[in-house]
């Protein structure tokens, strides 16, 4: 039982965690290629999808594949199956009528194992509108949570961790008051070096229940780096202490209370964002002012809620959000992870109370009062966080914004791709 405990948690940890590295390379890989080389297409122009199975790089001839195409995560539009007599093939031209996204999803059988692979292309992206309306006290709602926030005292705690400092960099076990009684743990970093201060960047994290360390890298460049857990737990804990946690007590964590605004698991999280930046603004090493907030995935979500609600926040940097336009789903498109009002969740989406609550937190309305400049990167083949949800968001920031596309990345980044945004990072925190 322990074993299984385990290894069900280091499967949640590398579906849910901020993935940096793309998937692993197989002998054995299907190409879609669409006919646009940008992957992007004005409404009504039809997408074709060419179709290749390549073995060590060379087209693989008399292979069956099964395809589909359609609108990300809803029924297909077309759905066949093909014999690549000549080692390709490529599909009848199909379009969309409205802003979104169209996906090819196509699979083989090749040497008895199954193989498959996606391309995603979109329709007049920068149109894509939310669902999700904002409540008439959205704004009332936060303010007042921040001023309850704002009553409790600090009562930071710090251990330093000398085996997993460097040379450059201190490194400690953190941990502070929280919303509603709670604690936040987390890592910190701080250069080591007396007589100046350092910018700071907050680490949220990406969706699930593990440990955490430092980011030497990012640090070790003069950089305060502040990576914390949203749980309430230590994140320095035996990894069968999460792994207990993940299939019990946190559980589907995000779903938790979704039917009471002021109950809602996500309340605490998005509140101790807050209180993890006045950690931050406490510290002696601090500049004071430059102050970034980064994270993928729920990670990316918590980055934009953060410099919504917190107003000392100068820089964002965002991957994949999760949390976006959740209510997507009740105009027969895809809604944001985790995509607890999609078709196999009716009882939630029947619920008007779950409704009414999750439009306190989707990422949308908290889009709108983003005011900073902002960093974002995905790709469009992510079947996590479907970009139809996040361009939602997206497309509701007025503040100066850069996106980032490395078109067929899903929920995952390449090393490039990871080394533009820390780099961009760097670049507005050591002005």
């Amino acid at each position: 039982m322990r074993f299984q405990k385990l290894t069900l948690f280091v499967s949640v940890f590398l579906a849910c965690s901020f993935v940096v590295a793309q998937p692993t390379v197989q002998p054995v890989n299907i190409v879609i290629t669409p006919n646009h080389d940008n992957w992007e297409y004005a409404m009504g122009e039809p997408s074709t999808f060419t179709i290749q199975v390549l073995k060590f790089g060379v087209p693989q001839k008399n292979v069956m594949v099964h395809y589909q195409i359609g609108p990300e995560r809803m029924k297909p539009i077309k759905e066949d199956s093909v014999l690549l007599k000549d080692g390709r093939f490529t599909t009848s031209g199909i379009a969309m009528k409205e802003p979104g996204f169209l996906r090819c999803v196509a699979t083989a059988m090749v040497d008895g194992k199954q193989y498959r692979n996606l391309t995603t292309t979109g329709y007049d992206i920068s149109k894509i509108q939310p669902v999700v309306t904002k409540p008439a006290d959205f704004d009332a709602f936060w303010k007042s949570t921040t001023a309850e926030l704002a009553k409790l005292p600090l009562d930071t705690k710090m251990t330093l961790l000398p085996e997993r400092s460097s040379a450059k960099t201190n490194v400690y076990h953190v941990n502070c008051q929280g919303y509603g009684g709670s604690r936040i743990y987390g890592i910190l970093c701080i250069p080591k070096a007396t007589g100046r201060k350092y910018p700071a960047v907050l680490q949220v994290p990406g969706a699930g229940v593990r440990a955490y360390g430092p980011d030497l890298e990012l640090a070790d460049q003069g950089v305060i780096v502040l990576t914390i857990g949203i749980h309430g737990i230590s994140v320095i804990l035996d990894p069968s202490v999460y792994a207990d946690l993940v299939v019990g007590g946190l559980k589907s964590y995000f779903t938790s209370n979704m039917d009471d605004r002021d109950k809602y698991y996500y309340k605490r999280v998005y509140a101790n964002t807050i209180r993890s930046n006045d950690l931050i603004f406490s510290l002696p090493e601090f500049d004071g002012r430059s102050l970034a907030v980064s994270g993928g995935s729920q990670g990316g979500a918590l980055s934009i809620i953060t410099a919504s609600l917190d107003k000392r926040v100068k820089y964002l940097a965002a991957m994949y959000p999760a949390l976006c336009d959740l209510t997507g789903y009740a105009a027969n498109r895809a809604g944001g992870w985790p995509h607890m009002l999609s078709a196999n969740n009716v009882a939630n989406t029947s619920n008007p109370k779950v409704i009414n609550t999750l439009a306190y937190y989707d990422v949308v309305n908290f889009a709108k009062a983003v005011n900073i400049e902002g960093y974002y990167t995905w790709g469009f083949n992510d079947e996590t966080c479907p970009p139809t949800s996040f361009y939602a968001a997206y497309n509701s920031i007025n503040a100066p914004k850069q996106a980032s596309i490395f078109h067929d990345t899903g929920h995952w980044t390449y090393a490039e791709q990871r080394s533009r945004y820390t780099n961009w990072l760097l670049s507005k925190l050591k002005q």
